[in-house]
């Protein structure tokens, strides 16, 4: 690292546990964020500021005027923007050495199973099931650890799927994908501003201990948050031996 870095990430430095070698692993990384929301703009804006070196944000959706409520990266001036670019200029302001890789597209098929297969460490913070499944299925074939966030109401979940680790659950093992499930939208069911930033801004964390290889990552647990209680709960997620996503990768 050279001064003006060793300066800017001087308190990441400062901690024991962290150092300048964890620090040099996130310059070094690539993280792949699906979904620029409520969940995917406090995880850019703190992977940004640590320091990790490269960021794919994926969304194809543009700023609407009900996403300022809770999507801290928009501006009202951005209404109308495509997420992702208006994304990758909020994040050039706040960390320019972090190289931002904008995808305004679906990414689906071949073209999720690459972006998966280059990053270090993937953040789904979509929010439905069908996407969700299909990143699922690509980390397991990848072998690349998830991280996973959900925020709807006053309810938060928060879950990470080490799939490098042959004894770990994968999503799937969690949320079958034959199970019949209904995705909720926040348009039609309301999410709490801030609890979208609790969610998001943990997954950050998760995703910066795994790529610095520090503490104990959240794999096998889930944790939920009940915002109005401020509540946390959390309950163990054992690999499913008969999961079809991640069985055969036992």
């Amino acid at each position: 690292m050279h001064d003006a870095q060793l300066l800017r990430y001087s308190r990441h430095i400062l901690l024991d546990e962290f150092g300048v070698e964890a620090q040099e692993k996130l310059l070094a990384s690539h993280a792949l964020i699906v979904g620029a929301g409520g969940l995917g703009c406090p995880a850019a804006l703190f992977l940004a500021a640590s320091g990790v070196g490269r960021l794919t944000i994926a969304d194809g959706d543009k700023v609407d005027a009900t996403n300022l409520q809770r999507q801290i990266l928009y501006r009202e001036a951005t209404v109308g923007q495509p997420k992702a670019e208006s994304a990758k200029a909020a994040l050039r302001d706040v960390n320019p050495e972090v190289q931002v890789v904008a995808l305004g597209d679906r990414i689906e098929g071949a073209r999720l199973e690459e972006l998966v297969a280059t990053a270090d460490v993937v953040l789904d913070c979509t929010d439905n099931f069908a996407t969700r499944h299909a990143l699922n299925r690509a980390c397991v074939k990848h072998a690349k650890p998830l991280v996973s966030g959900a925020a709807i109401r006053f309810d938060g979940q928060l879950a990470v799927f080490d799939l490098r680790r042959a004894d770990a659950p994968c999503y799937a093992c969690l949320f079958p994908e034959d199970t019949a499930a209904e995705d909720v939208a926040c348009a039609v069911m309301g999410v709490f501003s801030p609890l979208t930033g609790t969610i998001g801004t943990l997954q950050a964390a998760e995703a910066i201990k795994l790529l610095a290889g520090i503490g104990t990552p959240l794999n096998g647990r889930l944790q939920m948050f009940g915002a109005l209680d401020g509540e946390w709960r959390t309950v163990r997620v054992p690999k499913d031996p008969g999961c079809p996503a991640c069985s055969l990768k036992s």
